[in-house]
């Protein structure tokens, strides 16, 4: 597993998507460079924001704020399949193209030691979103996004995902 992350590192290192298996879907998963193409490959519009993956929980701080949350919540909701809506800080390392004009971001550290591999890797966030034109169905399955196969410089299947289709839950932390 480890030489096909860091393969994959390398292409989100340049600029290209991948599509990896996370703890709820398929997802499509590229540096924050690359933004545009996910957005170009699921016909989604620039308006919709994406959410970031990153590979630990104390990654998270780098990114959105979190300072007004109780000790130990995090690692209580996280690996998981949650999406946790926090505020951009000041601080932030992440690009302001990213869902620009929106000062919050959802964050995932998803329960898939694969796609935290990648993101550890890469020395930054992912953007994340799932394997599918934009208001079709959720993927489990490799086959359910054939069709978008050849934008992708690799496609990891982890087999059919034991899922509902349902994504990750939302829980908004903005206010304290």
């Amino acid at each position: 597993m480890e030489d096909y992350a860091q393969e994959a590192v390398k292409v989100v290192k340049v600029g290209k998507v991948i599509t990896v298996p996370t703890d709820t879907l398929y997802g499509f998963a590229c540096s924050m460079d690359a933004v545009h193409r996910i957005y170009e490959i699921k016909g989604r519009k620039y308006t919709s924001p994406l959410a970031i993956c990153v590979g630990d929980v104390e990654d998270i701080q780098h990114f959105v704020v979190t300072d007004h949350l109780p000790n130990g919540l995090l690692n209580s909701l996280l690996p998981g399949p949650v999406t946790l809506v926090l505020r951009r800080g000041v601080s932030s390392i992440l690009e302001k193209s990213l869902n620009s004009g929106l000062e919050s971001i959802g964050v995932r550290v998803p329960d898939c030691n694969f796609i935290r591999l990648i993101a550890r890797g890469s020395g930054s966030a992912l953007a994340l979103t799932s394997a599918n034109l934009s208001g079709h169905t959720s993927s489990l399955d490799i086959k359910d996004f054939e069709n978008l196969w050849k934008y992708c410089a690799y496609i990891y299947d982890g087999g059919v995902i034991p899922s509902d289709r349902a994504g990750s839950r939302v829980v908004d932390l903005t206010e304290p």
